[in-house]
């Protein structure tokens, strides 16, 4: 009959043959690790962005006001001031892509069919994923003024600068539901 001290050295013999398991810290996977990066920098871009003012404008059209009636006593003509003309924009001319963020089947066409006809130089439309809260047309700083104009001929309240990844040779539209 073996002894308890016997048994115990023969279990250590055996445990001393057989190979020695690889357990040890796991560590998270890459996607984890990124995951939890992209949180923290979105955390930090959140923070570090908040008190800055929107960068978007709001554009109103102005309605035509009754002309006066003529006075029987003349009226001394102010001295107009010459100012810089603004540049003409040349709608054939200027790019537009059109991007449908609403889920409405085929706005993206209608309305780019829309800015052709009044002269537009469309050269894509396809869908928008991500949040855009109104219909906007985005614009290169260069192309300001034609977005104003653009913004106009589609009756889009909302402009504001281009951002990545949009390109920025072009107007680019997003339009939402409002836009229907």
């Amino acid at each position: 009959m073996a002894t308890p001290s016997r048994a115990r050295d023969a279990r250590a013999e055996v445990r001393a043959r057989e190979p020695r398991s690889e357990r040890g810290v796991a560590f998270p996977s890459p996607l984890v690790m990124l995951s939890v990066i992209a949180v923290v920098m979105a955390g930090v871009a959140f923070f570090a962005t908040k008190d800055q003012p929107p960068l978007e404008e709001r554009i109103t059209t102005s309605s035509a006001s009754p002309s006066e009636t003529p006075s029987a006593t003349p009226t001394p003509e102010e001295p107009t001031k010459t100012s810089k003309p603004e540049p003409r924009v040349k709608r054939g001319e200027v790019y537009v892509e059109v991007f449908n963020n609403s889920g409405i089947q085929g706005l993206a066409g209608t309305t780019a069919a829309k800015a052709t006809s009044v002269g537009w130089a469309v050269v894509g439309e396809d869908n928008w994923y991500g949040a855009i809260p109104a219909s906007t047309v985005y614009y290169p700083a260069r192309l300001k003024a034609a977005a104003k104009l653009l913004a106009l001929d589609l009756g889009i309240q909302r402009t504001t600068p281009a951002v990545e990844p949009m390109k920025m040779d072009r107007l680019t539209v997003v339009l939402t539901a409002d836009a229907a």
